[in-house]
């Protein structure tokens, strides 16, 4: 007899169905999976078997061929077992319902039939919604997830044995309903906030500016000056994640199993920062089995790298292009594998390898060739990408022993906010969001400069030697500024400004 039974692979953050046919024939007792299947896949044998056995059902002694379908993608994971199992039984006639067309199934099995939580459920759901598919058999510890699409019965097990009697209809399983929205706009209160921060006006400026228009910021200043500190409260002024917002992050997350089972939704803006010992695959992702990297996790987010010069030079190098595409593709032998990573970069580093370079407080001891063997170490492409060069100073005493009252990230955000809407309003028909993500021919024609404007632009481009990437930045950058002052053109007051964020493009005497 033969059985067909659907299930979902996953390529990247996108879902395939998978058709799982399963023929019982004379001959042989073995079992042959065919499809391209990668060795976890064929692994799941041995574990089907026993689970069989072990939830009280009698294995056939026959020859089984399990072939799946389409054979030419590559089937990888353990989410295969449980649509594999069924397709046994079925074929077996243990399982008596045959109207399994619009079912999905999900799940990776323990050797005594209990059903284990697997990773990227999300993308397999969103999928099968698409296709039309009316009911999903999971996992009980990822029902939470899944009843995030709203157009499915989620059905959560817990083993096998449970499937079949469900199936059989010997019980019943309510579907699972949770009101993923209320807990979506459980809105937790972050732990840090900038009133926490005594002094650094400017860089707080500077800050409101990168999240306002979703800019990259880089940080320059001696240690003990606050990089740190100020860069992590940077998620507390940025917009609230939308619920559209959050699908994708959750997608991301979901398959990289770093998911809370209680929650089943990302409900704050991811905020990454990985060590500089990182390397270049688990910054940009891949792997034998392909994965999210830290620039894909921090999705809608901030990647934030503490001691910039300090990571791997080829570590950085990789960040280029992702930069200006917001994706990252990793190619394989028998795939193709695409992830979103549109994220904010906040970088920190010191001016020089003592740090104390260009400082009042403290004389500097570096040589002026080891100060740019250090700088060196950043190349100039990447500097390029990043919006934002921020000098941070120690902060005086009288400043952090001030008891006058300093603005809070709601503060701060409420204008972030204002800014966005005014961008989002602009741009509802161009498909961007922010004003980091304008094109050139954008940029013409929401960026226009008056006269006297021009001028102050063309001083600044040949006197700082600017690259035509840091021309556009800057007027993309001054455009930000123009909308937090609520203004429809760009003023020379905000050029000026956004020019002066440019501090790395300076020759080496006026760099800070």
């Amino acid at each position: 007899m033969i059985s067909n039974i659907k299930t979902i692979s996953l390529n990247g953050i996108d879902g395939n169905l998978v058709e799982v046919q399963t023929d019982i024939a004379g001959g042989l007792p073995n079992i042959e999976i065919v499809g391209l299947p990668d060795i976890s896949v064929k692994e799941s044998k041995e574990r089907i078997k026993t689970a069989i056995k072990n939830s009280e059902i009698e294995f056939p002694s026959r020859k089984i061929v399990i072939n799946l379908a389409p054979a030419s993608t590559r089937k990888e994971g353990t989410s295969y077992d449980l649509p594999i199992a069924v397709g046994i039984l079925q074929a077996l006639g243990e399982i008596i319902e045959d109207d399994l067309e619009n079912t999905i199934f999900i799940g990776e099995l323990s050797l005594d039939g209990k059903i284990n939580r697997i990773n990227g459920v999300l993308p397999m759901c969103i999928e099968a919604m698409n296709l039309g598919i009316k009911r999903v058999i999971l996992p009980k510890s990822n029902e939470r997830e899944a009843s995030v699409i709203k157009n499915l019965e989620i059905i959560g097990v817990k083993n096998l044995r449970e499937v079949v009697d469900y199936l059989n209809k010997n019980i019943e399983i309510n579907p699972t309903k949770i009101d993923i929205l209320k807990e979506f706009n459980k809105k937790d209160k972050h732990d840090l906030d900038f009133s926490e921060v005594k002094g650094q006006e400017n860089v707080k400026r500077a800050l409101e500016i990168a999240a306002a228009g979703g800019h990259n910021c880089l940080l320059i200043g001696p240690p003990g000056s606050g990089k740190t500190m100020i860069a992590r409260r940077i998620p507390t002024i940025l917009p609230d994640l939308t619920f559209e917002e959050a699908l994708e992050v959750t997608k991301i997350h979901s398959i990289s199993g770093m998911l809370d089972n209680d929650i089943g939704i990302v409900t704050k803006r991811p905020f990454r920062s990985p060590h500089h010992t990182i390397s270049p695959t688990s910054m940009i992702g891949g792997g034998k089995i392909p994965k999210p990297g830290e620039i894909s996790l921090s999705h809608n987010g901030v990647l934030f790298l503490d001691e910039l010069p300090e990571f791997n030079r080829n570590t950085l190098e990789v960040l280029r292009g992702p930069l200006e595409d917001r994706n990252v593709t990793i190619s394989r032998l028998y795939s193709k594998v695409i992830y979103p990573s549109n994220f904010m970069l906040i970088a920190s580093m010191n001016p020089c390898p003592c740090g104390y370079y260009g400082s009042t407080e403290k004389e500097c001891q570096c040589s002026k060739m080891a100060i740019e063997k250090y700088l060196n170490r950043i190349s100039g492409p990447l500097l390029d990408r990043i919006d934002l060069h921020v000098e941070v100073k120690p902060v005086k005493y009288q400043k952090l022993d001030s008891a006058n009252k300093v603005e809070s990230s709601n503060e701060i955000k409420e204008r972030v906010n204002k800014a966005r809407i005014i961008q989002f309003l602009r741009y509802k028909d161009a498909n961007i969001f922010s004003n980091s993500e304008l094109t050139p021919k954008m940029i013409e024609k929401y960026c226009v400069l008056n006269q006297e404007c021009k001028q102050i632009l063309e001083l600044a481009f040949n006197k700082l030697g600017l690259s035509a990437r840091a021309y556009s930045r800057i007027l993309k950058v001054a455009r930000t500024i123009a909308d937090l002052d609520e203004k429809q053109n760009i003023e020379k007051q905000h050029l000026l400004e956004a020019i002066q964020y440019r501090s790395l493009d300076r020759k080496y005497g006026d760099k800070f």
